[in-house]
């Protein structure tokens, strides 16, 4: 069966409110692990957990909850009577194997880019759009990092005033680019402050004490593949399919937690005490701002943490209806790992808890 082919519709898009057996498919990888560690933070209704992951790592011990847990390879038996499998291993894999769990009675809720873009496929943010959950046939798929932080700031102000246009840069850490880039900005930094020079086989450049624009494959129209996600992305979450956003993403010399400067444009102004009133109290965001000692987010203040904080909320003086804001937060946590796991929370407390989306208002 491969991953164009339809996966039949699971008897409930719930899951159970038992302890359910969890597959994690990528667990040896940086959001792997952060998966396992939330599962357990947040006392998630394990039954059985089975670690999945590459024959290279298979066989091998991991710890969990204080217990000795065997490793197994990717294969159609691993998913047999699995509850929910959350999946981060990268999207040829996903492609390859999510159907075959959804098929076996799993639900999903994939990390990869392989689905999101599927019509047939929810992209969910809990926060945004927790409804569209409960339409899913098998496979959930987890936003862009980039995406989701971006749209628990939009929601909010959408659901007050129509989005006209917004533009947003990024600030992307090495987390994005997995635990291997993470080590290797770790050792090239050493390496510079040693006085040697910097030689990266990560990533196309060294990251230490440099910055470059995202490394994703360009496209012909001159944007990259992770600008475009975030806008086609946001577009799918929002249900806005004509909203206006242009990206420019950067990779910068961060171990962990992406930042990103966003300006938004609405028809008709929006008062900045109003947008920062909506702000401090929407789900999963955090108000940080102090501007007498001009003190705003930055990626250590959400590094392990839940939270995207934002804050310099301002009116953009060049437009009467737009507002420029700067936010933060882990990519590895809120923008990954932990919103899966919120999606797979939101199954089990079933369709009720996906009446309190914030976003009626979207773009136009």
């Amino acid at each position: 069966m491969t991953a164009a082919q339809p996966v039949p519709a699971p008897p409930s898009p719930c899951l159970p409110s038992r302890p359910l057996r969890v597959a994690v498919l990528g667990a040896t990888g940086a959001v792997g692990q952060e998966l396992l560690e939330l599962l357990a933070e947040r006392n998630f209704p394990v039954a059985e957990l089975i670690p999945l992951a590459s024959p290279r790592s298979a066989g091998q011990s991991l710890a969990w909850q204080g217990t000795s847990l065997v490793i197994r390879p990717v294969e159609a038996s691993a998913f047999e009577g699995v509850d929910v499998v959350l999946a981060s291993a990268g999207g040829s894999v996903s492609r390859q194997w999510a159907p075959v769990a959804a098929r076996a009675g799993a639900v999903v809720i994939d990390n990869s880019s392989a689905f999101r873009m599927d019509p047939e496929v929810p992209l969910v943010v809990p926060e945004v759009n927790p409804e569209a959950a409960f339409a899913h046939r098998g496979i959930i798929a987890n936003p862009n990092c980039t995406t989701i932080l971006l749209t628990l700031v939009l929601a909010p102000l959408a659901s007050r005033r129509a989005i006209r246009r917004v533009l947003v840069s990024t600030y992307q850490s090495a987390s994005g680019a997995g635990a291997r880039a993470m080590e290797e900005l770790r050792q090239l930094s050493r390496t510079v402050l040693d006085g040697g020079e910097p030689v990266s086989e990560v990533l196309p450049h060294s990251l230490a004490f440099n910055l470059f624009l995202h490394n994703s494959p360009l496209q012909d129209n001159g944007y990259c593949e992770e600008e475009l996600k975030m806008l086609n992305e946001t577009r799918k979450i929002m249900g806005t399919p004509e909203l206006r956003l242009s990206a420019t993403c950067v990779r910068v010399p961060v171990l962990r937690a992406h930042s990103e400067s966003v300006n938004i444009e609405f028809h008709e102004p929006f008062p900045v005490q109003e947008a920062r009133a909506l702000l401090a109290e929407a789900p999963g965001v955090e108000l940080l701002e102090n501007f007498e000692a001009n003190r705003f987010p930055m990626p250590t203040d959400v590094t392990g943490r839940d939270p995207v904080a934002v804050g310099r909320i301002r009116q953009d003086l060049s437009d009467a209806n737009a507002l420029e804001l700067w936010l933060c937060g882990d990519q590895i946590r809120k923008g990954a790992a932990l919103n899966a796991i919120q999606i797979a929370e939101l199954l089990i407390q079933g369709p009720a808890a996906g009446t309190g989306a914030v976003l009626p208002g979207g773009a136009a």
